[in-house]
């Protein structure tokens, strides 16, 4: 499958093209999906992963292409391996993740990934995600252990009560938010809690935001605008966009 004018584009911002090969599959709940594969090379071109690392996996919808980002879960240079995990809807994406099997072949691109983590480095983690971004959530969260950390995770089904977030009991604070009102409650809870938490000085603290576009949009503005939170200390992608 070519790659159409998106993959004219990535080759022109240097974006560079790897063959992943599933090697099996995991349900993890009913409507998150783990799919395990080699890296086609890919470790070993990049000299490794870096925390929340991405890349841009092509689909085939309709005769043609598109790409959608997903973050590389428990990456082995070593080995040249590593999963994605797919939140499942209704989706080409989650079509594909449903079907794969062992020897399946999924074409992906690199570009546009990058971590930078802050300096000094952080003495608080002020975490904001969802199922979607559930990967990069925990990869930040191994990047910096023992590190105190508040997680504020939106969920839309039951299951994912059940979803792994590689939590420390002794450094991590978990608040479940059901999803409600296209992302609002989220955004309420968090705008209820993070002043006091943060205090005067904010300094000291990483605030990572990765939700819907428009609930991360709000909540970076709010952190950055009226809690005065360093901009290099606040790190804001939205990771899908809200329809209907």
């Amino acid at each position: 499958m070519g790659h159409g004018w998106e993959g004219v584009v990535l080759k022109l911002m240097r974006g560079r093209d790897f063959t992943f090969t599933v090697t099996g599959t995991e349900q993890v709940t009913e409507d998150f999906r783990r799919v395990h594969l080699t890296d086609g090379g890919l470790l070993a071109a990049t000299g490794g992963a870096h925390p929340t690392m991405w890349v841009r996996v092509w689909f085939e919808r309709g005769g043609k292409p598109h790409q959608r980002a997903y973050t590389l879960v428990d990456p082995d240079p070593a080995a040249g391996t590593f999963s994605l995990e797919f939140a499942l809807h209704e989706g080409t994406a989650s079509d594909w993740a449903r079907a794969a099997k062992p020897g399946d072949t999924i074409d992906a691109t690199l570009q546009g990934t990058g971590f930078a983590p802050p300096e000094p480095r952080p003495a608080r983690l002020f975490v904001v995600g969802d199922p979607a971004s559930l990967p990069a959530v925990n990869s930040l969260l191994d990047a910096f252990p023992g590190t105190p950390a508040t997680l504020w995770f939106e969920t839309t089904h039951d299951s994912d009560e059940r979803l792994p977030l590689r939590l420390d009991p002794d450094h991590h604070t978990l608040h479940r938010v059901p999803r409600r009102d296209r992302g609002a409650g989220l955004v309420a809870e968090v705008k209820s809690a993070l002043p006091r938490l943060l205090g005067a000085d904010a300094s000291d603290a990483y605030v990572w935001i990765a939700c819907d576009t428009a609930t991360t949009r709000a909540l970076s503005s709010y952190a950055r605008k009226e809690l005065s939170v360093p901009k290099e200390r606040v790190n804001a992608l939205g990771y899908w966009r809200a329809t209907g």
